[in-house]
């Protein structure tokens, strides 16, 4: 699993060039967002919310994984605005590790910081699948 596009981020490991689709989640204990995106056209598009929790979440992760055929996944992972952090950073986290475990895919992690806030003033309808491909974009904007 690889960090990507953090302040505290440790070294970053390259998101190989053969690496060209990506799901992103913007993980909530209740509802999460999702986005798919392609290098190509350095994009993503609102996939909509799973509103699910525990093993009824990871089966319709699951649908999504299947449907979209993703190189690698992304989460978002949220700090306090000086970067410390808090109890949503280790339920993402955890979530990017679940992801890996069960889906074997390569997962990369973004500092989401503000995504939700972005989402909502762009006047998001879906602020959660919204911020999902905010964290996507700037995911697809770190890489080379």
């Amino acid at each position: 699993m690889s960090q990507v596009a953090g302040a505290e981020a440790p070294a970053v490991e390259p998101v190989p060039s053969h690496f060209q689709s990506f799901l992103a989640f913007d993980f909530g204990q209740k509802r999460t967002g999702v986005a798919s995106g392609n290098r190509l056209l350095s994009a993503a598009t609102p996939q909509g919310t799973i509103k699910a929790e525990g093993d009824a979440r990871f089966a319709q992760i699951e649908a999504r994984i299947r449907e979209w055929q993703p190189d690698a996944l992304v989460v978002g992972v949220p700090y306090h605005p000086d970067g410390a952090p808090h109890d949503n950073t280790r339920a993402a986290q955890r979530f990017a590790r679940q992801l890996h475990g069960r889906f074997r895919l390569p997962v990369y992690q973004v500092d989401e910081r503000y995504s939700t806030t972005e989402a909502l003033a762009a006047g998001a309808r879906d602020a959660d699948a919204a911020s999902a491909c905010i964290i996507l974009e700037q995911f697809l904007r770190s890489l080379p």
